[in-house]
C-alpha cells in the first residue's frame, strides 16, 4: 500500500504535466546526512559521525497556470551511511550504518532573477535497505515509509543547473535489531543537506 502511494504521487506528476510547459531531466549529487543515528533505548552505540553519501534520479517542472509557481516531483535514489561505535558488551567496535531509500519530493517552487528558483514542499521516502558492516549485529528492521520536509533554492545556467536543499525528517523512525536477548531500538529519521547537479534534457 505505501510503496503504491508513492508511485501514486508520482504517476499525478506526470499527468499533471502532459497539461501543462514542462521541463525534466537528470539529476545527482552528494549528500550530508547530519544525524541518522539516535539513541532512544539503551546505551549501545556511541561517537556516531556522519558520512557523505550521494543520490541520483529524475525530475520533472510544470508551470502551475494562473499562480506563477511551479511543481517538481522528483524521483531519487539516496545512499547513507554512518561511522559509529559499538559496544557489543565485552568491547568497542567500530561499524558502519548504511541504508538506502526511494524519495519522491514533490516541491512547489518560483522563479526569481530569471536564473534564480526557491522550493518546498514534502520529500515521500521508502527504505529499501539498511544494514551494519559487521557481523554480531543481527539483521535490522526498521519502518519502511517516511516523510520528511524539503526546502532550499538554486540557480540555472541554461540546461545545467545547482541547488542546495535542506531536508528533515517529519515522523519517528524506529529500527530494531536483536543485541542477545534483548530488542535495541534507535532512531534513523534523516536531516541531511542536499547538494545536487542537474541537467535539463
Amino acid at each position: 500500500m505505501k510503496k503504491v502511494l508513492l508511485i501514486t504521487c508520482f504517476v499525478f506528476g506526470l499527468h499533471q504535466a502532459t497539461y501543462s510547459q514542462v521541463h525534466f531531466g537528470i539529476k545527482g549529487g552528494i549528500n550530508y546526512n547530519s544525524n541518522s543515528i539516535q539513541d532512544v533505548s539503551e546505551d549501545v552505540f556511541d561517537g556516531a559521525k556522519s558520512k557523505t553519501g550521494y543520490h541520483a534520479g529524475i525530475w520533472l517542472r510544470f508551470k502551475i497556470p494562473v499562480i506563477g509557481l511551479y511543481l517538481r516531483p522528483e524521483l531519487v535514489y539516496t545512499n547513507l551511511e554512518n561511522s559509529l561505535q559499538y559496544n557489543n558488551g565485552l568491547v568497542q567496535k567500530n561499524t558502519t550504518f548504511s541504508f538506502q531509500k526511494i524519495d519522491i519530493p514533490v516541491l512547489l517552487g518560483k522563479k526569481i532573477l530569471g536564473i534564480g528558483n526557491i522550493y518546498i514542499g514534502p520529500s515521500f521516502q521508502y527504505i529499501l535497505d539498511q544494514d551494519f558492516s559487521i557481523s554480531d549485529i543481527p539483521n535490522v528492521e526498521g519502518d519502511g515509509f517516511t516523510l520528511g520536509l524539503q526546502f532550499g533554492g538554486g540557480i540555472e545556467l541554461g540546461r545545467l543547473g545547482i541547488d542546495i536543499r535542506w531536508e528533515r525528517g517529519f515522523n519517528d523512525t524506529e529500527s530494531r535489531f536483536l543485541d542477545g536477548a534483548t530488542t535495541v531500538r534507535f532512531d534513523t529519521r534523516v536531516n541531511q543537506i542536499i547538494v545536487g547537479l542537474s541537467y535539463r534534457l
